[in-house]
């Protein structure tokens, strides 16, 4: 996706992904109005604890990462990672009965 604005995808995403951005660009401007924006198309508190937490967490990890100079996989490597979660997603499968 490129652009979240003209993606296919409902306006309650949309909604979340405006909160979002504004989040990641200026943070000290969100207002309760924000909050009660995106909760009106249909984000509970919950969830929106869950995208800001996952938000602030990738802008820490990118931030740490740039920082401590961990090298960027390659192509193939990241076509592999995709291959696996598509398979398999997050959550690793139960061991084998041989380790």
């Amino acid at each position: 996706m490129k652009d979240y604005r003209t993606a296919p995808i409902g306006d309650r995403e949309k909604a979340l992904f405006a909160f979002i951005e504004k989040m990641n660009r200026e943070s000290s401007r969100l207002r309760p109005e924000d909050i009660e924006q995106v909760k009106a198309a249909g984000w509970s508190e919950e969830a929106l604890y869950d995208a800001i937490t996952v938000c602030a967490l990738f802008n820490f990890y990118n931030k740490w990462i740039d920082a401590a100079g961990v090298s960027d996989m390659t192509a193939a490597a990241y076509a592999a990672s995709g291959e696996r979660l598509a398979a398999t997603g997050y959550v690793p499968g139960e061991p084998s009965a041989g380790g």
